[in-house]
């Protein structure tokens, strides 16, 4: 059975990689792009992806999956230097029965709520959270690249 995907008629990632839409970059190579999310659900919550449009990680090249691989411990040392959290999650879902929202593959990097709040599992706040402004997101990846 294949994996189902959302349907949102065009690719929010693909959109801010090409300049269409603002938002957030903190870093970008030829293969990964790494964007600081609107919706911090932790503490420098960012969201690693691949720079082509792969919906999957079943889609993903070797190449960059290794590239992917360095981008998110890259990642997770920023989230651990810029805010010294006492945690740091990283996930990744695929499919809409898995709660995939873009069909672009993405990796959540980010640190845990400071004290306890949040899912007890993850640090992190699985519910409905403010989305913030760009200007906010490039605030949050200045404290990042330290």
């Amino acid at each position: 059975m294949p994996i189902v995907v959302p349907d949102t008629g065009s690719c929010a990632f693909c959109a801010y990689l090409a300049g269409d839409r603002p938002y957030t970059v903190l870093r970008r190579d030829a293969l990964t792009a790494t964007l600081v999310t609107r919706e911090q659900r932790g503490v420098g919550h960012v969201l690693v992806i691949p720079v082509q449009h792969r919906e999957t990680i079943l889609d993903v090249t070797d190449g960059e999956a290794a590239a992917m691989g360095r981008a998110i411990a890259d990642a997770a040392r920023a989230v651990s230097r810029a805010f010294d959290p006492d945690g740091v999650s990283v996930w990744q879902a695929n499919g809409v029965r898995s709660s995939q929202s873009v069909p672009h593959v993405h990796v959540h990097v980010t640190g845990a709520l400071p004290g306890g709040t949040g899912n007890p599992q993850t640090g992190t706040e699985w519910g409905s959270v403010p989305q913030l402004s760009v200007a906010e997101t490039n605030a949050i990846a200045d404290r990042l690249r330290g």
